[in-house]
């Protein structure tokens, strides 16, 4: 089953506890603090990947936590940070926050996000050190990471998307002109889904093109399926409206037309022209349509000038620079937050030392288990 939204949790890894430790060497009675800081905590990374068709591998896990980071030791020794957690997506893929707000645009191969920070390591006893103080009998926890709910959504990349009104014969026409199988079928909405299929060109070339399920008046007010699939329709850069040449093409073209207001150029195609008695006539003066070809999926005829027209027509896609490889196409950025919170946790020789306002739960969280002595200053 095709997915195109999925909601998860992710959350960053926990940074490492700092180290409470003293130098301890022979000869040296009285060595000082010498504890180590702990790793940071793993991020939680999406990754644009081109084999990646829809979402459904979230809707099986959708709970995702960065690695711990590993507590500081004696001797300085700082812990290693813990392990990031890869997820890869379908390129095209976007991140929305609870209110609905674009975070993310994962539009081209390679693309990387992180979407959840780990949380910083604890500094060890070293780091306390004064003159005054300078045996520091205290270690600070490690730091929580960040952790959201957010939304994926999936928005296809094709180079010309088919449209139209169910039964048009979009799924008749893909299986024609590329290595797709989509269902075909003599009732409305056979198509549940968007499908993608290859087309070649015999010097080599390709193009990707997608059929998206059939429209209605009123799709985008949630008429029929196309409410759920006009974002599919937003990437791709020529449309391919196909129209049933047996009724009234004007009138269709029309109707698709409004649901598609301002979307861009396209090409219109009069199917099913085996079913005429003569040629189709249609005529449009409209500077968006680029061509009309009549053909028929059915018998093959018109196919082979379709196919010529589409690598004639669809737009180049821009130049992508090799340092803008793993850039995501939108970002809203985000600084690394500072060492900053509520509150600082602490441990001691005798047990948790909090610094600031915390409640019950944030102490837990942090690791403070029920029993242990806490100390708030």
């Amino acid at each position: 089953m095709f997915h195109d939204r999925a909601r998860i949790e992710v959350r960053g890894g926990r940074g490492g506890d700092g180290s409470l430790s003293f130098r301890r060497e022979k000869y040296v009675p009285r060595g000082g603090p010498d504890g180590g800081d702990g790793g940071d905590g793993g991020d939680v990374v999406l990754v644009a990947d081109p084999d990646r068709r829809d979402l459904s591998f979230f809707q099986r896990k959708r709970r995702f936590e960065g690695g711990r980071g590993i507590h500081g030791q004696g001797k300085n020794k700082r812990g290693a940070d813990g392990e990031s957690v890869e997820l890869a997506v379908p390129v095209g893929t976007q991140v929305l926050d609870d209110e609905g707000g674009l975070l993310v645009d994962l539009a081209h191969p390679g693309a990387r996000a992180v979407v959840a920070r780990g949380g910083p390591g604890g500094a060890g006893n070293r780091r306390f050190a004064r003159p005054t103080q300078q045996a520091p009998r205290i270690a600070e926890v490690g730091w929580l990471g960040e952790q959201s709910a957010i939304e994926l959504r999936l928005k296809l990349l094709a180079d010309a998307a088919l449209l139209g009104f169910p039964n048009a014969g979009k799924s008749s026409l893909l299986r024609r002109i590329s290595n797709a199988k989509p269902k075909v079928a003599d009732y409305p909405f056979t198509t549940i889904a968007p499908v993608l299929g290859t087309v070649d060109a015999p010097d080599g070339r390709q193009l990707t093109v997608a059929d998206v399920p059939g429209l209605l008046e009123g799709a985008h007010e949630g008429v029929g399926l196309g409410d759920e699939f006009l974002a599919h329709l937003e990437r791709a850069r020529l449309f391919l409206h196909v129209i049933d040449a047996t009724e009234e093409a004007a009138e269709r073209f029309a109707t698709i037309d409004r649901e598609l207001h301002g979307y861009g150029a396209g090409l219109d195609v009069l199917n099913k022209i085996d079913l005429l008695d003569g040629p189709p006539s249609f005529e449009t003066d409209d500077p968006r349509v680029l061509a009309v070809l009549p053909l028929s999926a059915a018998t093959g005829a018109g196919i082979d000038e379709l196919v010529r027209a589409l690598f004639e027509l669809v737009p180049d896609a821009p130049p992508e620079s090799a340092a803008a490889q793993e850039v995501a196409d939108f970002l809203v950025y985000r600084p690394r937050p500072e060492r900053r919170r509520s509150f600082r946790l602490f441990r001691t020789d005798a047990g948790y030392r909090v610094r600031g306002q915390a409640t019950e739960d944030e102490l837990r969280a942090a690791g403070v288990k029920p029993g242990d002595p806490v100390e708030f200053e």
